[in-house]
């Protein structure tokens, strides 16, 4: 059986809608109601959070909570990092997306030689900066920070002093230098960006497998042909967004958007590609269940998870 060591960060100061802390638990939930043991066969660490920065205010309006973000990352890269060098295999079960980020940089902290792909599976790509995010939520910016990437050439904010210096810190957390290459990144089902993203995307050339495409070829051959896109990459880390699913099943998100996966597909897709030995690290993100009935979206998520994992288990 892999090593594996559950990882719990329940921040969601990035996120838009509050709720996305609740994720973690409403996944517990989610599997006392299917009888499930997993929770028993883990034992989990939980990453400090800094939710209460959320009482104090923002007072950055192009990175909200940046203060409070950089806290959290730090926690996160350095939890991860240790798990790594231990050579342990992390499933992280996280609120808002933007603590990919610390995952992503805590994998190369642990071995900076390595070089790490990144599977994201989103409704969204996640490559805004201060400089072109339209919200200001940092959930939208875990992909640039670890890039290093301020996309300045479709800048259309002036961020604040104290904010650039904090984006600055951020970039740096886990060493200074970018910790991906835009050409080690493989979107499935994106579908959800802004002009910015989309002149990233095209000037790098980063591959998107889309709903139509995981339709008509099939799951099986899209995760093939992911891994294939990182056949040069000694690592792989696996972020899979709950707002990949369809809208139609996943209201218990920040985000939903219409045109995504099915349960189904999401399950065969990610007990796919972690059978690839070079996955170091699968990661699940942005279940709230304040946004929804009956923890609907945790149950599917946990099918997800659980399946997952077994994959994982079952094919070491």
């Amino acid at each position: 059986m892999r090593n594996i060591k559950l990882v719990e960060v329940r921040s969601e100061i990035a996120a838009g809608t509050r709720g996305a802390s609740l994720g973690i638990d409403a996944l517990k939930i989610a599997s006392l109601d299917k009888k499930s043991n997993f929770f028993t066969k883990f034992d989990p660490i939980n990453v400090p959070d800094a939710n209460n920065f959320l009482w104090r205010g923002n007072k950055h309006p192009h990175a909200k909570y940046i203060d409070g973000v950089y806290q959290v990352l730090k926690n996160v890269s350095s939890t991860i990092e240790s798990l790594r060098l231990e050579k342990k295999f992390p499933i992280v079960l996280a609120g808002d997306h933007s603590t990919a980020a610390g995952t992503i940089m805590g994998i190369k902290a642990a071995h900076p030689e390595k070089r790490l792909g990144v599977i994201w599976i989103d409704a969204h790509a996640d490559l805004h900066t201060p400089y072109t995010t339209p919200s200001g939520n940092m959930h939208g910016m875990p992909l640039a920070m670890c890039l290093k990437e301020d996309n300045l050439e479709n800048c259309i904010n002036e961020p604040a002093e104290e904010t650039i210096q904090y984006w600055d810190k951020i970039k740096k957390i886990g060493g200074d230098f970018p910790k991906i290459s835009p050409k080690d990144i493989v979107f499935i089902t994106v579908r959800d960006t802004e002009e910015p993203e989309d002149n990233l995307i095209a000037k790098h050339q980063i591959k998107n497998f889309t709903t139509e495409e995981v339709r008509e070829k099939g799951v099986t051959l899209i995760a093939k042909e992911a891994l294939e896109v990182l056949k040069e990459c000694e690592q792989i880390y696996i972020s899979f967004d709950v707002d990949s699913l369809d809208s139609s099943i996943s209201v218990g998100t920040g985000t939903p958007v219409a045109n995504g996966l099915t349960v189904e597909e999401a399950i065969q897709l990610n007990t796919e590609l972690i059978k690839d030995k070079r996955v170091c690290c699968w990661e699940i993100v942005e279940v709230n269940p304040t946004l929804d009935t009956e923890n609907l979206m945790a149950e599917n998520a946990f099918e997800v998870l659980e399946s997952t994992t077994r994959s994982l288990v079952d094919n070491f």
